[in-house]
C-alpha cells in the first residue's frame, strides 16, 4: 500500500504580524486543505498550538477573534524601571511575560501537547550551545513562552536543564523540522517583511523584533533552496507592500482581512501548484 503523504502546516514568527497568518488560516480551511501536523516558532508557535486543538475552519475563526482582542499592553508590558535595572545589569529582559502568560492561559483549552487533535512542534533555541529544540510533549505553556522569549525582551524560560529563547533565534520559519518529522508537502505560512515603513524602528522592542524579523527571511530563502529538491514546499503569499509595525497591533483586523482575500485569490488561480520562488522572499522595501 502507498504511503500517504505527510502535510505540515508550518507558522513563522514576526510579532504583531502574526495576524496575517490567521487570514491565510481562514482561506486555507475554507478551500479544504488539511494538515497532519503543525510546527511553529515565536508568535507562529502561538498559532500553531491554537490551531491544533481544532484544526478546523471553525478553529480558524476563534483563533481570529482572540487575535482581535489583543493590544500591545498585552504582550509587550514595558516599564522604565525594569528597562533601567536591564541596563545596569541586575536583568535580563525589560518586559514582563505575565501579560502574555496571562492572555495564553485565558484562551488554551489544554494544559499539555499531547491533548491537542494534531501533532504540534514548537521551536525553541537553546540559549548556552544555539541548538533548536523543539517540543511535542509537556506543558504547552512553558514550550510557548519559550519560543516566544525574544532575547533582551522575555526572559529565558528553563525547560528540564535548558535556558529556553525565542525559536525565531535559530528558525523563525522551521521547515527542517517538519521535514524531520516525516513532512513530505509543507506549506508555510509567513508572515512577511515590513516592507513600506519609511522611518527606523522605535525602541528597544520593536528593534528587536525587527532585527529577528529580518533574520526569518534570510533563513527561509536558505531552506527552500536546501529542501526544494527533495520535498514539496509551498509558501502561501505575503503581504505587500506591508506598512506596518511588527510591534504595531492596532491594525489587527485590516491585516487578517487582506491576508485572508490575497491567498484566496492565490489558491484560487492555481497557487498550490507552483513551486515557491527564494528570490520572492529576499528582504526590500518600497
Amino acid at each position: 500500500m502507498k504511503k500517504k503523504k505527510q502535510t505540515a502546516f508550518v507558522f513563522a514568527g514576526g510579532g504583531s504580524l502574526g495576524a496575517v497568518q490567521v487570514g491565510m488560516l481562514k482561506a486555507v480551511t475554507s478551500a479544504g486543505i488539511t494538515p497532519d501536523f503543525l510546527v511553529g516558532a515565536s508568535v507562529g508557535a502561538i498559532n500553531a498550538a491554537f490551531f491544533a486543538s481544532d484544526p478546523s475552519k471553525q478553529g480558524a475563526l476563534r483563533l481570529e477573534k482572540i487575535w482581535k482582542g489583543i493590544k500591545r499592553q498585552n504582550i509587550f508590558q514595558v516599564s522604565p524601571l525594569a528597562g533601567a535595572l536591564s541596563f545596569l545589569s541586575w536583568r535580563n529582559h525589560i518586559c514582563s511575560v505575565k501579560p502574555l502568560k496571562h492572555l495564553i492561559k485565558k484562551h488554551l483549552s489544554f494544559d499539555r501537547l499531547e491533548e491537542t487533535q494534531l501533532p504540534c512542534h514548537i521551536v525553541a533555541t537553546d540559549l548556552f550551545n544555539g541548538i533548536e529544540i523543539s517540543f511535542s510533549k509537556g506543558p504547552v505553556l512553558d514550550a510557548i513562552l519559550a519560543s516566544s522569549a525574544i532575547p533582551g525582551i522575555f526572559p529565558p524560560v528553563k525547560i528540564g536543564d535548558h535556558y529556553l529563547i525565542d525559536g525565531g533565534v535559530t528558525n523563525n520559519t522551521p521547515i527542517s523540522v517538519a521535514i524531520a518529522k516525516g513532512a513530505d508537502r509543507v506549506i508555510v505560512f509567513p508572515t512577511g517583511m515590513s516592507c513600506g515603513l519609511n522611518t527606523p524602528p522605535k525602541g528597544i522592542v520593536e528593534m528587536a523584533l525587527q532585527t529577528l524579523n529580518l533574520a526569518v527571511s534570510h533563513r527561509l530563502k536558505s531552506d527552500m533552496e536546501k529542501y526544494g529538491d527533495s520535498s514539496e514546499i509551498i509558501v502561501l503569499p505575503c503581504l505587500c507592500p506591508l506598512d506596518v509595525s511588527i510591534f504595531n497591533f492596532s491594525r489587527t483586523e485590516e491585516l487578517i482581512n487582506r491576508a485572508e482575500k490575497n491567498t484566496t485569490q492565490w489558491i484560487q488561480t492555481g497557487g498550490l501548484e507552483e513551486k515557491g520562488d527564494p528570490e520572492l522572499l529576499r528582504p526590500h522595501y518600497h
